[in-house]
């Protein structure tokens, strides 16, 4: 492949197009022992030879060896919000932090923080908006907050790191966590659950109908079990109109009233 990309390049492309299948393999046999041997010149109009130090340049560029690379574009983090001089969760309540030095509040805050740091920070910050109370620390909202701040930290390492098979499953397990946590909250407290997804900017999809994979088989089988249902209906249908008919009937003759002179004398 690579040395009729080479006799591509070497030859015209008329020369190239003329050229037979029979004719164009016998060049590039020739051209391979040429590039071997160092004998051969690019083309008959050319007194420039392929030196044994200069075809190595050439076969990699017929090969896409030296390709451009190309910069994958950085996403936007989540946490970038966060302003770097705000202090860490933990020292956020200590007063001797202001008497410190200017060296030891940079270490002390989100400027010098892991990533791990700044997603604490960034969960109380979600719960913030949607907690009950000040004491609120458990309640269905509060969780879905922390789940949201998680799956999307987890979202942007799956988008710079595609293989890690690991984070691609933690991140399921928290999206089908807060979807549960959104349905009993559907379920139950829809105006709570309307202002969650509302603070929180998350777009609550309904889940599908059907999880399998749709096949003819399958449309096939559900369409012929419809059917036979529809069937049956009409038919115990009919029949529960037909017993309500004879027993309306049966009632009817109960409550006909007799003659007693027409009837005849006891014997």
């Amino acid at each position: 492949m690579a040395l009729g990309r080479l006799a591509k390049a070497v030859l015209q492309p008329k020369e190239w197009t003329v050229m037979s299948v029979f004719q164009r393999s016998q060049m590039c046999r020739n051209l391979c022992f040429s590039v071997v041997l160092g004998t051969r010149p690019f083309n008959g109009n050319h007194s420039i030879l392929l030196q044994p130090g200069n075809h190595s340049i050439l076969l990699q560029q017929v090969r896409n060896y030296a390709r451009i690379t190309r910069r994958k574009q950085e996403t936007p983090s989540h946490l970038d919000d966060l302003p770097p001089t705000m202090l860490k969760k933990d020292y956020e309540n200590v007063p001797l932090v202001e008497k410190t030095d200017d060296v030891v509040k940079r270490l002390l805050s989100l400027e010098m923080a892991s990533n791990k740091e700044k997603l604490r920070v960034k969960m109380e910050q979600l719960a913030d908006k949607v907690r009950r109370s000040p004491v609120d620390c458990g309640s269905f909202e509060v969780q879905i907050a922390r789940l949201t701040a998680k799956i999307r930290n987890l979202q942007e390492h799956s988008q710079n790191h595609p293989k890690d098979k690991v984070n691609k499953r933690n991140m399921l397990m928290a999206i089908d966590r807060r979807k549960k946590l959104l349905k009993y909250l559907r379920c139950t407290r829809y105006d709570i659950f309307e202002n969650v997804c509302k603070q929180l900017g998350i777009q609550y999809t309904f889940p599908p109908e059907y999880y399998r994979r749709v096949t003819r088989r399958w449309l096939a089988k559900k369409a012929l079990c419809i059917k036979i249902y529809n069937e049956v209906r009409k038919r115990r249908a009919a029949e529960r109109q037909k017993q309500n008919n004879l027993t309306s009937s049966s009632i009817t003759k109960l409550e006909v009233p007799t003659d007693p002179k027409k009837e005849g004398t006891p014997v």
